[in-house]
């Protein structure tokens, strides 16, 4: 099969499936749901035409990866996902342009972003994810971390190290750094799920 003329991920090709798996473990039959940093789009493809009771809206702070992430969509053939729009985690207002969000998400999805990205990223994706989602709600981040106790794989490292090498703000962050500001924004860690690749599925709601 010939592969579609937009960006694409070999990544994002090969998680979104078990990512998926997942997600429809965790998720009613219908919902409203924001995803931050879309990217290519190929996981708003994917996910939102193996999700037809939910309504998708990408994000991503760079426009210029808009005509993929529609073109991707069009492409699955998935009815609910809307246009994406511009979003800048570090702004206070969601999206950072156009009228902000007024309906609650109940799911706020974010992969491969917190370790590519400076860290007042994930500070702030945590206090915007408390202030949009919905009463039981859930953020669900997806990545690698690094764990306390637990032994980081050589590809991790080496990842990590590259990250680091690339942009010195970048890097794989330690789960309990990540948990302690969704503590402080309210936020707590529901579930840990082990991925493929040495990656974790988390989930976070809000706290009780």
């Amino acid at each position: 099969m010939q592969t579609p003329p937009w960006a694409h991920s070999p990544a994002a090709e090969r998680n979104q499936g078990p990512i998926l798996a997942a997600l429809q473990a965790l998720l009613a039959p219908r919902g409203n749901a924001l995803e931050i940093a879309s990217g290519t789009g190929q996981h708003a493809a994917h996910f939102g035409a193996a999700l037809p009771g939910w309504r998708w809206q990408p994000t991503d702070w760079q426009d210029d990866l808009f005509a993929s992430i529609s073109g991707w969509c069009a492409h699955s053939g998935a009815q609910q996902v809307l246009p994406p729009l511009r979003l800048d985690v570090t702004q206070a207002q969601w999206p950072s342009e156009g009228e902000p969000f007024s309906t609650p998400f109940d799911l706020i999805y974010c992969a491969n972003m917190i370790h590519i990205a400076p860290w007042e990223c994930c500070v702030t994706l945590m206090r915007g994810a408390a202030r949009h989602l919905a009463t039981d709600g859930m953020l669900v981040t997806y990545g690698p971390y690094l764990e306390q106790g637990v032994p980081t794989s050589p590809g991790n490292l080496a990842f990590d190290a590259s990250l680091r090498a690339r942009n010195s703000q970048w890097g794989l962050r330690a789960l309990e750094d990540v948990a302690q500001q969704a503590e402080a924004a309210g936020l707590r860690l529901s579930e840990r799920h082990a991925m493929p690749a040495n990656n974790l599925l988390l989930v976070w709601r809000r706290s009780r």
